[in-house]
């Protein structure tokens, strides 16, 4: 809970464009307290959220649902065009993350509506997805949230050089296996728990 409630103070802070200093001035604390709320080390007392709300300009009800919310679940999200492929791939993703929200699509734009409403920790995501192509929708997906983890399922190598040009994790050539999302997972940008608690 720490960690995304940290993560979403920095967010709103540095999309208002102001510095740790600038908000502890503006809440009546010191610096090195805004410091410790944002890596996580410290969550701010109940007093002090109507004073945050009016600092970042949000609703105090989204402040509160954001700082309740788990990473103990991490969402996770599969899109590939091929309903054997995905029905294969989310059941290979489940046994590798039991924890996880593990999520499907066929069509990238019903991935991007569930990006837009659920913080997606990890997105596989095929590279020829019929008109679509995966490298746009990893680009539409980091401009949802820039800490999605990418990693890309294709079954062309040649592919490669492409995915270097993107901000993904990795690529993974089909199929799916659990060792190939294993090692994918050591590799990611922005790592998470995949087996619950104790992991």
């Amino acid at each position: 809970m720490n960690a995304l409630f940290a993560e979403t103070l920095r967010r709103l802070r540095t999309e208002k464009g102001i510095s740790q200093s600038q908000l502890g001035k503006e809440l009546f604390v010191n610096h090195s307290t805004v410091a410790r709320w944002e890596n996580g080390s410290r969550l701010p007392d109940a007093s002090m959220i109507p004073r945050l709300t009016d600092a970042l300009g949000v609703d105090a009800n989204t402040l509160f649902n954001l700082a309740a919310r788990s990473d103990e679940n991490p969402n996770v999200i599969l899109v590939d065009d091929s309903r054997i492929i995905l029905t294969d791939g989310l059941a290979v993703l489940e046994e590798v993350m039991p924890y996880a929200a593990v999520t499907g699509f066929i069509r990238p734009q019903e991935a991007v509506a569930y990006a837009r409403a659920n913080r997606v920790a990890l997105a596989i995501l095929d590279i020829e997805l019929g008109t679509v192509s995966g490298l746009d929708l990893c680009r539409t997906l980091l401009e949802i949230n820039p800490r999605t983890n990418i990693v890309f399922l294709t079954a062309y190598a040649d592919y490669s050089l492409d995915v270097w040009n993107t901000e993904a994790s990795g690529f993974i050539l089909k199929p799916l296996t659990p060792d190939s999302v294993r090692l994918q997972l050591k590799k990611l940008r922005y790592p998470f728990s995949a087996g619950g608690p104790d992991k």
